[in-house]
């Protein structure tokens, strides 16, 4: 098997799976795999292709940006974008919906709890790794306390997990801040070249000697803004739904544990 299929195969098994913590560390190792692999590659590719290509034909977008940025700065701008689509489709699949707030669970615990199945019920929150899930367990492990007890401690739960998901979305952010401060970088790399070579040189230099500096100048600039400006969107985005779930499922957590509470109050 190549190791195109073997991703893909395991791409399918992750994605096929009933329930994939995809912020664990072996969820990011799989990212960073694949970010890598996928490195690798695109640098291999680009090198044939750079190499194949003949002289007389104008290079494509690919080469010249390539070119123009050089190794280092290529490498570093390929790690950055391939972890921002990592990082971007593993937050995107935390998020949803079904994830976060699943409506199978609030069906099978009304279900249990119309049928007077208390322990069924406890056992379908105490088995969901969902946002919903682990709040509502953590306010029936209080619950016989009485229902302050048990608000409280879903709201430590709620915090505790709201704050998780947040560090992972400021992984957007932090690319979003250092892909123009790479930019930058490169920028004055590149100023730093051409200047030098005004400098080092005893007659007026040539266009054609200044041009790779400026030019590395200017798409240092073009693709840090090009990975910060989609970085940054994503990141405001998924902040502002993460906090909207966060609410919805504060709701469905209190109307959940309200409905123990009657249950068990019947049970007694």
């Amino acid at each position: 098997m190549s190791a195109v299929q073997a991703i893909h195969c395991r791409v399918e098994s992750i994605l096929s799976g009933p329930k994939i913590c995809f912020f664990s560390a072996d969820g990011f190792r799989f990212a960073f795999r694949i970010a890598l692999f996928a490195l690798v590659f695109s640098s291999m590719a680009t090198s044939i292709f750079a190499q194949d290509a003949p002289a007389a034909d104008s290079e494509s977008m690919l080469v010249s940006t390539w070119n123009a940025l050089g190794l280092k700065y290529s490498i570093a701008f390929l790690i950055m974008s391939f972890l921002l689509v990592a990082v971007l489709v593993m937050v995107i699949l935390a998020v949803r919906k079904d994830t976060f707030v699943p409506a199978d669970l609030i069906q099978g615990v009304e279900a249990s709890l119309a049928e007077n199945n208390l322990q069924a019920a406890a056992e379908l929150v105490r088995a969901d790794d969902s946002f919903l899930g682990q709040v509502v367990n953590a306010g029936l492990s209080k619950l016989q306390s009485g229902r302050p007890a048990a608000l409280e401690a879903m709201a430590v739960t709620g915090e505790d997990e709201t704050m998780k998901l947040e560090h992972k979305v400021g992984y957007l952010a932090l690319i979003g801040n250092i892909a123009p401060m790479l930019g930058l970088l490169g920028t004055v790399d590149g100023m730093v070249a051409s200047f030098g070579e005004i400098a080092n040189s005893e007659q007026t230099p040539k266009p054609a000697k200044l041009a790779g500096g400026i030019q590395t100048a200017l798409y240092t600039t073009l693709v840090g803004l090009v990975l910060a400006i989609p970085a940054i969107i994503a990141y405001n985005l998924l902040r502002n739904r993460i906090q909207r779930l966060v609410v919805e499922a504060g709701n469905e957590s209190e109307k959940m544990i309200d409905q123990f509470a009657v249950a068990l109050k019947q049970s007694s």
